[in-house]
């Protein structure tokens, strides 16, 4: 492999350009209104589909993947709410029916508690629940997780009472199970609006919960079915700041296998003074983000507003936009009295002074999304055209009309990737409208799954090992827009990658020797026994790829042609010899 690598790095440019084009009519059609909730798998086709609010909060409409143009397109997936403003849309499966359910968060005007309601999903259809009662009233988002580990999506947040609690859903579609957690120590409110995630943070294939307070974060370990246990607590940076305070996101950010907690802050209370902490293992040290532009005009995070969507709380959402293997950053942001614009960060090596140990930092490209982030208030990740390379879904607000708009991720070289896809595991062969084109009944391996950790290694152009981590939809509230797949970028090295490990419920499993550019579906069912775990794998041919062969097969011919060559000229030389000793033998016999 490393004769191939050598061999391709031949035909590549060694300088690395990102242009975007505008794709909003390929991808919505004529109608992009609304504003994106959340992403899911709905029909189990493997392509994401997107769940949009429309008309000031009062329906919820799904759109569905396809391979074809428009490549999110309508149907009959759509639920209207007369009386109910929805605030959030949460899929998962919680009924255990293998086919995803989506959850909606509603809000009145006269309250901040909020009702919970359930959209009971099929293969084909949802249906639309009714707005009467809710099944669950709670204060804030909630998280999805899996409380028990029985693959049926649970929840985490504050009741009415202000209490911890879990809602541990069933497979009868019936009212949750609620646990209560009780604080360690002196009470602390949980935050509103909050950064819980659900995720290993300490490397042995149990999702752990992370929760975050007014006074400070807690890390609660997993412990299989019997929940959570309390492990330590994690001091905020300054007390003063705690209303400026955003979501905190976690990201491998400089590919040592190691998950690290980002958390966006502003040291005054227009943000004009704005930066990105990171949490070293004892503290939080500031990477040093550089928010003036090239003009020397400083921007800094968006004050947060509950009054529009996505400004609510300050929100990071992490992606490799660049395909160079580091996690980049979307994030918004605004000059002082000016407009919210969407801007991407790139990871980039630390060119001053980085707080040990780590090197890397982000770098705001004020030019990368150019001119399609003008007047936007979000953007998100998206793999519109399902080739491993993350586009960007932006949503602009004018007046008080939103609306979606896609660009295309235009990379001028050929990157690799891994897309990693875990799933529940959970089957229905009950269901009479799931079946194939051609009448057959179509399998069900389940929806996207909270929490799985998904790490790989493998081997660098210049023989450096290279490792990375990430965790499937470890945050679902307030927008946080995370895409149900991890795709981890592996730059040009088209070697295979050495090893490819996915863990969940204290179990995982690992698989070697995987083809770049693929996208792997894991499917861990029974989840006590990894080695029947099954796995999907799907390739998709690179330029990259399709040029090492190329190469390859010249490289062969030109060794062909100059071995023919001396072949020949050895023949010739042989012919010249048997003359030669031919002539003498005839004047030694005179």
């Amino acid at each position: 492999m490393k004769l191939l690598s050598f061999l391709t790095s031949i035909t590549v440019l060694l300088r690395i350009n990102v242009q975007t084009s505008d794709i909003t009519s390929q991808v919505f059609g004529s109608s992009s209104d609304g504003i994106v909730g959340a992403f899911g798998d709905f029909n189990s086709d493997e392509l994401t589909d997107v769940f949009v609010i429309k008309d000031n909060g009062h329906v919820l409409e799904v759109l569905l993947g396809s391979d074809v143009e428009p490549l999110l397109h309508k149907n009959n997936l759509r639920c209207q709410f007369d009386d109910l403003q929805i605030t959030s849309v949460v899929p998962g499966d919680f009924d255990g029916d293998a086919f995803m359910d989506l959850l909606i968060t509603t809000k009145t005007k006269d309250s901040d508690v909020l009702g919970i309601y359930i959209n009971w999903g099929g293969s084909v259809y949802l249906n639309c629940t009714s707005e009467k009662n809710p099944i669950i009233r709670m204060i804030g988002e909630p998280v999805a997780l899996d409380y028990n580990k029985d693959m049926i999506i649970d929840l985490f947040g504050l009741s009415e009472d202000k209490s911890r609690t879990f809602w541990v859903f069933n497979d009868e579609r019936k009212p949750p199970n609620i646990n209560v957690m009780e604080p360690v120590g002196e009470k602390s409110l949980l935050s509103v609006p909050h950064s819980h995630a659900y995720l290993d943070l300490n490397g042995d294939f149990m999702a752990d919960l992370f929760i975050a307070t007014e006074d400070h974060f807690e890390v609660w370990h997993g412990k299989g079915k019997e929940g959570f246990t309390f492990d330590h607590k994690i001091n905020l940076p300054d007390g003063k700041y705690n209303n400026r305070i955003g979501q905190s996101l976690f990201l491998d950010i400089e590919l040592k296998g190691q998950i690290t907690q980002l958390l966006p802050i502003c040291f005054d209370t227009k943000c004009m003074n704005s930066s990105i902490l990171v949490y070293t293992g004892t503290s939080f040290a500031d990477l040093n983000v550089n928010f003036k532009d090239n003009d020397n005009q400083q921007w800094g995070f968006v004050v947060p507003d509950p009054t529009i969507p996505y400004l609510s709380t300050i929100t990071l959402r992490g992606g490799d936009f660049n395909m160079d293997g580091f996690p980049d950053l979307i994030v918004t942001l605004a000059k002082q009295n000016g407009q919210p614009q969407t801007f991407l960060l790139e990871n980039v090596p630390c060119k001053g002074s980085c707080p040990p140990p780590f090197v890397r930092t982000f770098e705001v490209r004020w030019k990368a999304l150019m001119p399609f982030s003008n007047g936007t208030i979000t953007g998100a990740f998206y793999d519109f055209y399902q080739d491993g390379i993350l586009d960007v879904l932006f949503v602009e607000k004018s007046g008080e009309r939103y609306r979606q708009v896609a660009f295309r991720n235009t990379l001028d070289y050929d990157a690799n990737f891994v897309k990693v896809i875990v799933l529940t595991g959970l089957t229905n062969w009950r269901d009479p409208d799931r079946k194939t084109p051609l009448g057959r009944k179509k399998r069900t391996y389940g929806t996207n799954l909270p929490g799985p950790r998904i790490a790989y290694s493998t081997t660098t152009q210049e023989g450096d090992i290279q490792h990375g981590t990430s965790v499937q939809i470890p945050q679902s509230a307030y927008f946080s827009l995370q895409l149900p797949y991890t795709i981890f970028g592996l730059g040009r090295t088209p070697n295979f990658v050495d090893s490819l490990t996915v863990g969940l419920a204290n179990r995982s499993r690992t698989w070697t020797q995987l083809i770049p550019n693929s996208q792997m579906i894991v499917v861990p069912s029974p989840p006590e026994e990894p080695q029947k775990w099954k796995v999907q794998l799907f390739v998709t041919p690179s330029k990259l790829i399709v040029m090492s062969v190329i190469t390859l097969g010249v490289t062969c011919v030109i060794i062909m042609l100059i071995i023919l060559g001396l072949y020949i000229k050895e023949k010739r030389e042989d012919k010249i010899e048997r003359l030669q000793e031919a002539h003498r033998f005839h004047f030694d016999a005179m």
